[in-house]
């Protein structure tokens, strides 16, 4: 079993699977721009993106909060969320390890999203990454799998065996 940290949440990930950090130094590609999604996992038969945001770490947990919805539901995370998705299958594609299925998996760590909101954004990426190509498109492998937008609570509901906990953070290094 693997654990992933990211802003004071834990993902459990199985023993079967495959688990790595993505973003920060390790793809060494900020210099050009590229975004990268929070980890990878890989599994037997595709890979997952997971991308995770918890707007609540800041200073003023209900104002940064509050601020987020307003961002999330205006739809202004769509083109950032685009771009970590395409530029990490990018990175994978030319690092030779993009040749099974991908799923992009989005957690908002905040409890204040409703159930409406998250399916609005899924829909949105749905249409924008594309996850169903238009007809007369004659891909051979499709760009994304799947694409699933979640809180807390829907995230474990779905993948029960990656679960999801708030755990505290480690204090910072002075």
């Amino acid at each position: 079993m693997t654990f992933l940290h990211e802003g004071g949440l834990r993902i459990t990930v199985p023993a079967h699977a495959t688990a790595r950090r993505f973003d920060g130094d390790a793809h060494r590609l900020s210099h050009c721009y590229m975004k990268a999604v929070d980890f990878v996992i890989e599994l037997a038969d595709c890979y997952r993106f997971i991308e995770v945001k918890n707007p609540t770490r800041g200073d003023d947990p209900e104002a940064s909060a509050e601020e987020y919805l307003g961002t999330f539901t205006s739809g202004q995370i769509d083109l950032p969320l685009i771009q970590k998705y395409r530029d990490s299958l990018l990175y994978e594609w030319a690092a030779g390890r993009a040749d099974k299925p991908v799923d992009y998996l989005v957690l908002i760590a905040l409890d204040t999203i409703e159930d409406a909101q998250l399916l609005d954004r899924q829909e949105v990426l749905h249409r924008l990454l594309p996850v169903h190509l238009p007809s007369g498109v004659r891909w051979k492998r499709r760009f994304v799998r799947h694409c699933g937008v979640f809180n807390i609570a829907s995230w474990n509901l779905t993948y029960p065996q990656y679960r999801v906990e708030r755990v505290p953070e480690p204090p910072e290094p002075r």
